[in-house]
């Protein structure tokens, strides 16, 4: 056996960001190479030798795109031995979720340009890069269902209708009101504030929540992660 190894590793990045008009989005980049020049890809690259995984992801969503983001969820990995037509490359995939208005994007080496696109209104995508979304799209939308990974993109109080429309646009579908509040309540998750937001298009204004860090922490740290059913609707 040749002790010769022509596999090359990579990571690549899928941003989604998430905002109550406009619901999913995920962050692209125009390739200004071959191959696929011109074509829309998500953000990565080669794994320098120096680097680890975290620092070449998230140098190269910098460079790409110009977005820092501290902290990437590990996905996927992806090694299909044509996935890439220049040579055998073993791709390491992360995500996260964000929110679009706290970044400014800025494209720069192998990227002409970056921008975020509707979920649902995507250009082709270069590569394998579709299977790598639907992959981390449905992985999104698992971990919703038994971890509160959408509390970063509420503000630190807030209407508790913003809470059910973001797991709705996550999810895709229709969640009942009541009974999705009562989860939240019983688990004490979220805590209510005396407090109250007139809101737009609303008669009266709505009392204010806040998300409760360290009883679900302290959840977590017991194992006892809560649950939410997949409503009926939501595929």
């Amino acid at each position: 056996m040749s002790d010769k190894n022509n596999i090359h590793l990579a990571v690549d990045a899928v941003v989604f960001g998430y905002q109550p008009q406009k619901g999913i989005s995920v962050l692209l980049i125009e390739r200004k190479y071959p191959p696929f020049k011109g074509n829309w890809a998500i953000p990565g690259g080669f794994v320098l030798e120096h680097e680890s995984l975290e620092e070449a992801v998230t140098r190269e969503l910098a460079e790409e795109t110009g977005v820092k983001i501290t902290y990437l969820e590990q996905l996927y990995t992806f090694g299909k031995p044509d996935r890439d037509p220049r040579k055998r490359i073993v791709a390491v995939a992360y995500f996260a979720l964000v929110r679009p208005e706290g970044f400014s994007l800025s494209a720069d080496t192998d990227a002409s340009d970056a921008k975020w696109f509707a979920i649902d209104e995507l250009p082709p995508l270069a590569f394998d890069h579709d299977q790598i979304l639907k992959v981390a799209l449905t992985r999104l939308r698992g971990k919703i269902l038994y971890e509160p990974i959408g509390f970063e993109l509420l503000d630190e109080k807030f209407p508790f209708s913003s809470l059910h429309q973001l797991y709705e646009t996550v999810l895709g579908g229709t969640i009942d009101r009541r009974n999705f509040k009562k989860k939240f309540l019983k688990l004490g998750l979220v805590e209510e504030l005396n407090e109250q937001r007139k809101q737009a298009g609303s008669g009266r204004p709505a009392r204010l929540y806040r998300f409760n860090e360290e009883r679900y922490f302290g959840l977590k740290q017991t194992g006892n992660l809560f649950e939410l059913w997949l409503p009926s609707g939501v595929k």
